[in-house]
């Protein structure tokens, strides 16, 4: 037999998480070539994952599909090609969407063998440790100079990011929307934080540093913040975009989206070489379909850092999957810290 039965959750429609997931068993074909099969302990979630339930996200699959990007699990069967000491491994690993299943099909040079770390702290390593580390690794150079803004600082990206960066000895601002998270962001290392639920974001990092400038912006979050991260970038400045949460928001359908691109604005390229300043943009799922190996590479890497014990996972939330709609939930409403988990 070439098929595999097992079950997962399909995404049936567009809204409410409560609404859009539905739980069925499908099958899937056997591993073939260098592929192999997961069985799943647990999976990640992702803000694209939201922009999808939301209809919002250009490359999700057509509906019915099932999303998610990351697995922790044991790989059970392996196609010819494969090294056979990977059967039987523990590994966390990468997939074109699938992960909202108890099995998924990958390909080998997406996995990196673990040990019997929590499944929870792994799965943060996935696409916010791999993002994080691309970012501040492979995208740009930091160092010790560097003023550092940092948006949705007490995320997955975000928490990790605080910590690659400091690493590097640079200057870290971390933007966060309360109390809570001021204190984890702090524990992590940063220098300055901004509780934007508490007064005008811009205005305080102005007033802290009076005539200086930002060397580095992280904006996962686009619309009116870009133009707004912008004005605080001096010569030489760097702001990186890797994702649009704002849009998220947006209630109107198209009406929304084009006022969320005014609201971005528009910008020259030569304006960019007159004032010196730089816009690099993140889409990590292009980065995993043309240069599969730089993906590979940036997770054996956070993984050598965190078995080092040079950064620490932030673990926001473990749902079991009766809990999938309720931790979708507290994903959208800003609600969490950390990376959020669903374990089977």
């Amino acid at each position: 037999m070439n098929d595999f039965l097992t079950e997962g959750f399909f995404l049936v429609r567009k809204g409410e998480s409560k609404d859009a997931f539905e739980k069925k068993k499908f099958k899937i074909t056997l591993p073939k070539d260098n592929e192999v099969l997961i069985e799943v302990e647990a999976f990640g979630l992702n803000y694209a994952d939201i922009m999808a339930r939301r209809g919002l996200y250009r490359d999700a699959p057509p509906l019915p599909c099932i999303i998610g990007y990351e697995v922790v699990g044991t790989i059970i069967r392996i196609g010819p090609k494969v090294n056979k000491s990977k059967l039987g491994q523990r590994v966390i690993a990468f997939c074109r969407f699938g992960g909202y299943a108890k099995h998924v099909i990958t390909y080998d040079d997406a996995s990196v063998i673990v040990g019997s770390q929590p499944a929870s702290s792994l799965m943060a390593l996935c696409t916010q440790g791999v993002t994080a580390f691309y970012m501040s690794e492979s995208l740009i150079s930091i160092n010790k100079l560097d003023k550092v803004l940092i948006h949705s600082a007490a995320g997955g990206v975000g928490s990790i990011l605080i910590q690659l960066v400091k690493l590097k000895g640079a200057y870290v601002v971390a933007k966060v929307g309360s109390r809570e998270k001021e204190s984890l962001v702090k524990e992590l290392g940063a220098d300055f934080v901004v509780n934007y639920n508490e007064g005008d974001y811009i205005k305080k990092i102005k007033e802290k540093f009076a005539q200086s400038s930002l060397d580095i912006v992280y904006n996962p979050v686009g619309g009116k913040t870009f133009k707004r991260d912008f004005s605080l970038l001096g010569s030489g400045g760097r702001i990186v975009l890797f994702g649009a949460a704002e849009l998220s928001k947006g209630k109107m359908g198209i009406i929304s989206k084009l006022n969320f691109l005014l609201k971005m604005g528009f910008v020259l390229p030569i304006s960019l070489m007159i004032k010196s300043k730089n816009i690099l943009g993140v889409n990590m799922l292009k980065i995993a379909e043309d240069k599969p190996e730089v993906i590979l590479f940036c997770l054996q890497e956070i993984f050598k850092l965190y078995v080092e014990g040079k950064i620490k996972p932030q673990v926001g939330g473990v749902y079991n999957t009766n809990q999938l709609a309720e931790a979708h939930h507290a994903l959208e409403g800003g609600q969490t810290a950390g990376k959020l988990v669903i374990t089977w």
